[in-house]
């Protein structure tokens, strides 16, 4: 899981990250998700990650009846619980600790607890490391997905959201294919209910440990060589809270099995990045350019082949469809490094 700890745009290692990717912070618009939280109890995995500890902190903020941070790391829920909570205690209903891999627990939190809303942010995520370890990806990116989504319907869940990766679109990596197999199963799941389940798909988020930002950071302040994959290698950013403020925008106005996709800008080349944080850290770090590694692309996609991009309620969020996948096509015996890229690919 990554660092918990509440980030803003300017607090990181003494970085200005929207200075860093060129782009200006926008003010969020959450006029319309009033109906989605408030009074509402709001259960998030992963509630320990960059992602899920700033969905408790803006969630909380909408004043729900409850918050259920669930995460499988004590010290990561302890962390979240301060930010959220203001305490570290641990012995309160509001922290559950859980892993998604056990389709047992989590079938019986969700039924005893029953959420009116979950976000289910639990996740693998570190695309080399997925590589080289596929099976981990499956057990938790597709089997943990089937297991929150099975759990959810057995307890009356009405909304659902999925949170999915850019590396979805157009898959060429174990992380991206097994996210893709997660919007699938989403989108069946959607179409066997008519609840609102729906899949939420942004590119990379600044700041979390062990992201980009930091890394450099920690490289350009003990003087080591900076490393880029390539030249020309562009990713999509944006910040935690901006993406966090559009997840729960887009839970409030997705329709059921729809993957929402969040607009993120212009793409940022990786080398002015690391070019910026050395003039910025008045380092002499040398970068070093490695290579693209297994599964990684030039240039990312947020929309896939077949896929349409239509804004008809948000200008930065695009509505977009993906074939349906039922649970019962899963082959948990599978060769992990071929089902997922089948699976995924299949219309």
């Amino acid at each position: 899981m990554s660092d918990p700890t509440p980030r803003t745009a300017s607090d990181i290692d003494g970085l200005d990250l929207h200075d860093l990717i060129g782009i200006r912070p926008t003010t969020p618009d959450l006029s319309q998700v009033d109906g989605l939280v408030r009074g509402k109890r709001v259960l998030v995995t992963g509630a320990g990650g960059s992602i899920g500890s700033e969905l408790c902190r803006q969630l909380a903020a909408l004043e729900p009846s409850e918050v259920i941070m669930l995460d499988r790391d004590e010290t990561a829920l302890q962390q979240v619980q301060v930010s959220v909570s203001g305490h570290g205690l641990l012995d309160t209903s509001d922290v559950v600790l859980a892993d998604i891999r056990d389709a047992d627990a989590i079938e019986r939190v969700m039924r005893v607890r029953r959420p009116d809303v979950v976000f289910h942010a639990a996740a693998l995520k570190h695309l080399p490391m997925l590589e080289q370890y596929p099976d981990e990806a499956w057990k938790t990116n597709v089997l943990g997905t089937r297991n929150v989504l099975a759990a959810a319907v057995a307890a009356d869940v009405p909304v659902l959201v999925n949170i999915s990766t850019d590396k979805a679109a157009n898959p060429t990596s174990v992380l991206g294919f097994t996210k893709r197999i997660a919007e699938r199963l989403t989108a069946w799941t959607a179409a066997e209910t008519g609840r609102r389940y729906v899949s939420v798909r942004f590119g990379n988020v600044l700041g979390s440990r062990g992201s980009m930002i930091p890394l450099f950071a920690e490289l350009i302040r003990a003087g080591r060589p900076v490393t880029v994959t390539h030249p020309d290698a562009t990713r999509y950013f944006m910040t935690i809270p901006e993406a966090c403020h559009l997840v729960i925008q887009a839970a409030a106005i997705a329709e059921p099995g729809e993957v929402l996709v969040l607009d993120m800008g212009e793409p940022v080349r990786i080398l002015d990045v690391a070019t910026r944080m050395i003039d910025v850290l008045g380092g002499t770090s040398d970068i070093v350019f490695t290579g693209l590694r297994p599964g990684e692309k030039l240039h990312e996609e947020l929309i896939g082949s077949g896929e349409t991009e239509r804004r008809p309620v948000h200008p930065k969020i695009s509505h977009a469809t993906v074939p349906p996948l039922a649970p019962s096509e899963l082959d948990v015996e599978a060769d992990v490094r071929t089902a997922p890229i089948e699976l995924a690919m299949a219309a």
